[in-house]
């Protein structure tokens, strides 16, 4: 696939034509954007898109702090109601921080929901795996319809996080995962987002294997960013939300 045609791609699938993009086995010149004429060693095969530098970039940070903003206020009743039932749900606080990798490889500490036990991680950080004990009763539903992933809307304001963007990952699995899968790092040219691309066309995963799948989606968003394709990721959000699709 030329990258006109990776460019077409996005447009159709933004004008709602229906067109799906399946990851494919392998990470491609024309997915990652590296031109032909770069050597296959490149410690770096992408970088920030110019569409995400001048106007557009600029466009892209108020939109991210008007729609933080406009989250936090309409979601006001939901967020009171989440954060009583966290307390009587379980032993803990209601949000916790937790640290992650952003632009550029820096750690920030993320704002979450609590959905766990306070002593889930006693033995050590690991993924959640499906029917995880260490969830709450709570935690269960706020995983599925995304309202744990909420206060990130403050890593916004304070320029942490984009709305749309690749998932940060915590430390403690980049390291495995840059040790594992080639040009895993090159996701981080970019903010990670609340939502993103992988989020919204993939399934949840707790493995090697999957997070080598996740990575092509997000290497296709930087490629092909777009305010368009932010827009249609916004709205496959909510559809997820409420479907409860690829969460655990």
């Amino acid at each position: 696939m030329s990258g006109v045609q990776s460019r077409d791609l996005t447009m159709r699938i933004a004008a709602g034509a229906g067109a799906a993009f399946p990851p494919p086995p392998v990470l491609t010149p024309e997915i990652v954007g590296r031109s032909a004429d770069r050597p296959a060693n490149d410690n770096h095969i992408i970088a920030a898109p110019v569409s995400m530098l001048g106007a557009h970039g600029a466009f892209k940070r108020v939109f991210d702090i008007a729609a933080a903003i406009a989250l936090l206020i309409f979601s006001a009743p939901v967020l009171l109601i989440v954060a009583l039932a966290i307390r009587l749900d379980s032993a803990g606080p209601v949000l916790y921080r937790q640290r992650r990798i952003g632009l550029h490889g820096r750690e920030f500490e993320i704002f979450k929901f609590r959905s766990m036990r306070q002593d889930a991680e006693r033995d050590g950080v690991r993924w959640a795996s499906e029917h995880d004990d260490r969830i709450t009763r709570v935690g269960r539903f706020i995983r599925r319809t995304r309202i744990d992933e909420i206060p990130q809307a403050i890593n916004i304001l304070r320029g942490e996080m984009s709305f749309v963007g690749p998932r940060p990952e915590r430390p403690e699995f980049v390291g495995i995962l840059e040790r594992e899968i080639p040009h895993y790092h090159d996701r981080h040219a970019v903010k990670p987002g609340i939502t993103g691309w992988a989020q919204v066309k993939h399934c949840y995963t707790a493995s090697v294997d999957g997070a080598r799948d996740k990575l092509v989606y997000d290497l296709f968003y930087i490629k092909n960013y777009s305010p368009l394709l932010d827009g249609l990721i916004v709205l496959l959000t909510v559809r997820v939300a409420f479907m409860g699709i690829g969460s655990r």
